[in-house]
Order: C-alpha cells, then structure tokens, then sequence
C-alpha cells in the first residue's frame, strides 16, 4: 500500500515516514523541498499516483504562522492563516479524490473545538470541516503540545525579553508518540472521526515551558497571566486538556528531558 506523508520534512514527518513504514508500506514524503506545494497544488497530482493513503501532518500551528515581534510576542493573522490552510487543504482533498485516495489522516490539536473561534485554531477548525466534508474516509488524530514544542511556545509568548504564559493546564507528549499513533492509523480502517492522544503527566503551562528552557540554559523570566494568548487563542484552564477517552501515550515528560540528555540524543532527534 502506497502512504503518501505531507509535512515540511520535520521530526514529526520522518518519525512518521519511519513508523509508516514499520507496518509493511510503502511511503514517500511530499513537501515543497520535494517539488510539491500544497498552497498552489503544483505537483500534487503526481505525487498522489497510485496512492492509498494521504497522511497529512500540515496541521499544529507552529511560528511559521503568525511575526514574531519584540513587543507582543507572536502576532498572527487570523484570514492570511485561515486563507492559507483552507485552500491548501482543499487542494490536497480534490488531488487526492482525483487519486482514488481511500483514507485520509490528517493531524490536529486538542482543544479545537473549543477554541475555534480565535486565532490559529479558528483555521484549524475549518481545516477539520473541510476534511469531514470531503467524500474521502477519514481518521483525524488530536494531540496536545508536543514535548519538542516548548521552546516554540515560549518564542511565541515572548515580550520584551519576559514570557508571558497562561497558567492553564495540559498534557504534553512525545512527537515519536504521536507519529506512532498516525502512522498506525494511517495502515488501518478510517476511524470517520477524532482520536485524540495525549501524555501521561497533567502540568500547567509554565512549568512545562520552564522545565525545556531550565534544560537547554534559557533563563528568560516567565510569569504566568490569564489574559495571556496561545498562539492567537484567549484560553480557559482546562482547554488544552483531552477528553477521557483519549489514548495515554506512556513517556513521562521528565523522563524524555532524562533521556535527550544523553550522548547522541540531540543528533538523533534534530
């Protein structure tokens, strides 16, 4: 079976091209580097010849999204963002429609559905309509914050020099975990509906972003504000939070700072 991964090449996408191929496929990832943009869908035809399965990793917003500036940290405009995912997502629907796709796996965020009226995860929100929409079966896999998103999340919240954090409450998890969860549903039936995945460990915010930043030397001050906005998003204290239902991936984020510690860890995973 034929796995086609979209993404921009990062650890998610070759933890999730790795894993993908685990499970007996064959698998290619698909990004602009490769020839093909999703936003003018050029290249997308052919990238999608003969493929089975559309994996689309597109999804969690990253700073990429939104101008990183002194004064408010990251700043995010909501129609470019909306304008951007909706269309390119549309354009990988009607390629892989076109292609005879039977499965499409797309990657989203817990807490969409409650945040979805502002900043990143308005777009995101769209992005899901659009795929429950389509006429392609479909499994579209939640995850809370990634651990190797903690360093992002505190460039975003950056103003003057001081991080600004909600103190709300998450689950964070490792992006191999969550690769693990895709690629594994990606080789199975559609799901026609969410699944959501998320660590073992409840924290808030700001011990979570303190913990990656004590770790790599960072000693930025950060403080803790209600008002505070996640990625264009005013948050309540327990929107990040995943349902009861969600699968509990098994690394401890305190036993993942453990491990990248060790000789090898940071070359393997960068």
């Amino acid at each position: 079976m034929k796995v086609v991964v979209i993404g921009d090449g990062g650890s998610i996408e070759v933890e999730a091209v790795a894993r993908v191929k685990d499970h007996g496929n064959d698998v290619e990832l698909v990004s602009d580097s490769s020839g093909v943009n999703i936003l003018t869908g050029a290249g997308l035809s052919e990238a999608l010849e003969n493929c089975s399965v559309v994996v689309d990793l597109s999804g969690p917003p990253s700073l990429d999204d939104g101008v990183l500036t002194e004064d408010c940290g990251l700043v995010i405009d909501e129609e470019a963002v909306m304008q951007t995912l909706c269309r390119s997502t549309t354009n990988l629907l009607s390629a892989a429609v076109a292609a005879g796709v039977k499965h499409y796996v797309a990657l989203s965020v817990v807490g969409v559905d409650r945040l979805r009226e502002g900043g990143y995860f308005r777009a995101l929100y769209a992005k899901e309509a659009l795929i429950r929409q389509s006429r392609i079966p479909y499994s579209i896999i939640r995850t809370t914050q990634l651990f190797e998103s903690a360093c992002d999340i505190a460039e975003a919240a950056t103003e003057d020099w001081i991080i600004w954090v909600a103190p709300v409450q998450i689950r964070p998890v490792s992006c191999a975990e969550v690769a693990t969860l895709v690629a594994h549903t990606a080789s199975f039936r559609p799901l026609l509906g969410v699944r959501e995945i998320a660590g073992p460990d409840e924290l808030r915010l700001d011990t979570f972003v303190r913990a990656a930043l004590s770790d790599i030397g960072e000693h930025r001050r950060l403080f803790t504000d209600d008002r505070s906005p996640f990625f264009g998003a005013r948050l309540r204290h327990h929107d990040l939070l995943p349902g009861a239902d969600a699968y509990t991936a098994p690394t401890h984020y305190g036993d993942w700072l453990d491990n990248r510690r060790t000789p090898g860890f940071r070359d393997h995973h960068n």
